[in-house]
């Protein structure tokens, strides 16, 4: 799929006011914060919770956005910014902005082929799209509605060190440019509007296709079953069942197959059996680079010594993530930690920027505080719940426009004029 160009701002303003004569207001909100509530109404009580949430009572998602107000924009003037330049250079690509999409579980939660319909729009856009390792369709299937435009594969690292292998090997075979390791869940985090509504995708075979797409997988489902392994075994009622029916009925292949060989069950307990490992280590970074020759970049770093370690390991790169606020309730904002790691790294390794990204402002922050790009999460699921690929398109291009205006207004003509220097902390 080839991109279209990323319009310029006057391009899109225009075609936005020109619009209004005619009575045509956007069909989302400008505000990515305002298009949480459009999307809350449209989705589902248990996919919004899912989305939406995170852990405890949620302070470290208010702390992403107190992060960022922090900070203060120092406009220059008089400056020629009729030309600006937002190209960025990633593991050997140049990429038309510094913006990729954040890697998200179960988007079918928000619109059926919810993958797909992400990837059509980012390919569209030239923006790299960070496939989830928690997504409702395999890897290939998303690599083949992209065309040539930049992937990148999301990993959760699992108990079992072959799948991991296999997961990336597929990776790299369908065109990924790089392996985000997302090191912060270990565990799930403690999120009380999931806990409330008693709620977990995983359960109902959504979110899973990465893993029942995989051969390894599949041979991990046949296996003898572990006697220590978790035990699924709900009280039997009519929302059990209809919950099972859901599953076979999801699951590949036919229903009736699937009530032969019961493969969703035994998916979904090998999938909770195997999905997370809290024994990882930076003991085990030398395996996932033993078996992939694409860069591999750390996802969850705050603290500038596992940034020193990372440099250490040999890693290709550093992705500053709080989770969106989805693991730690009462962790730092990414915002305030990402100074003190881009120091710790010291330009040796690309620094990005993840959580809290709502606004082109918020962009123009984090790179002049040091990062390469940022990820941009919640707002284009809300996008592809109101509006399917078009929705997610719009608020890339809202974001970009955002942020296009932001340099010029301050003066910055190319990102690499957006410097520490561009804020005032207050």
């Amino acid at each position: 799929m080839k991109s279209e160009p990323i319009p310029t701002p006057l391009e899109r303003q225009k075609h936005v006011y020109v619009e209004g004569l005619a009575g045509r207001r956007p069909v989302l909100p400008p505000d990515l914060e305002a298009l949480e509530a459009v999307a809350r109404r449209k989705m589902s009580p248990e996919a919004f919770a899912y989305v939406a949430g995170g852990a405890g009572k949620e302070d470290t998602m208010a702390r992403n956005r107190e992060g960022f107000r922090r900070w203060r924009i120092l406009p220059r003037m008089l400056r020629d910014v009729s030309q600006m330049d937002m190209q960025v250079e990633l593991f050997g690509r140049t990429l038309p902005a510094p913006l990729l999409l954040s890697p998200i579980g179960v988007l079918d939660l928000a619109r059926p082929r919810g993958d797909l319909l992400v990837a059509r729009a980012a390919a569209r856009l030239g923006l790299p799209f960070i496939f989830s390792n928690q997504a409702s369709e395999p890897m290939e299937a998303c690599a083949a509605e992209m065309g040539q435009s930049p992937r990148w594969f999301q990993l959760y690292w699992s108990k079992s060190d072959e799948l991991v292998a296999s997961l990336v090997q597929r990776a790299e075979a369908c065109g990924c440019d790089a392996i985000v390791v997302t090191l912060d869940t270990t565990y799930l985090g403690w999120r009380l509007r999931d806990l409330e509504l008693g709620y977990l995708p995983f359960l109902l075979g959504e979110g899973i296709a990465q893993y029942t797409s995989d051969p390894v997988f599949q041979k991990l489902m046949n296996a003898p079953e572990d006697p220590k392994a978790p035990k699924l075994k709900p009280p039997l009622t009519l929302q059990t069942l209809g919950s099972i029916l859901r599953l076979f009925l999801r699951y590949p292949g036919s229903f009736a197959e699937n009530l032969k060989t019961r493969a969703p069950l035994k998916a979904v307990k090998t999938f909770i059996g195997i999905y997370s490992r809290p024994s990882l280590s930076w003991d085990d970074l030398p395996f996932l680079r033993k078996h992939t020759r694409l860069p591999i970049v750390l996802k969850g770093i705050l603290h500038p010594d596992d940034a020193r370690k990372a440099l250490d390991a040999g890693v290709d790169g550093i992705i500053v993530s709080n989770h969106g606020g989805r693991q730690v309730d009462g962790a730092l904002s990414s915002i305030e930690a990402l100074p003190k790691v881009v120091e710790a790294v010291g330009g040796k390794i690309p620094v990005l920027l993840d959580s809290g990204v709502r606004g082109g402002a918020d962009v123009f922050k984090a790179l002049a505080l040091g990062a390469r790009a940022v990820c941009l999460g919640r707002p284009y699921v809300y996008g592809l719940a109101l509006g399917g690929e078009e929705g997610v398109r719009e608020v890339l291009l809202n974001l970009l426009t955002d942020f296009q205006l932001t340099m010029a207004l301050s003066g910055c003509r190319s990102l690499a004029e957006i410097q520490r220097s561009c804020l005032v902390e207050g």
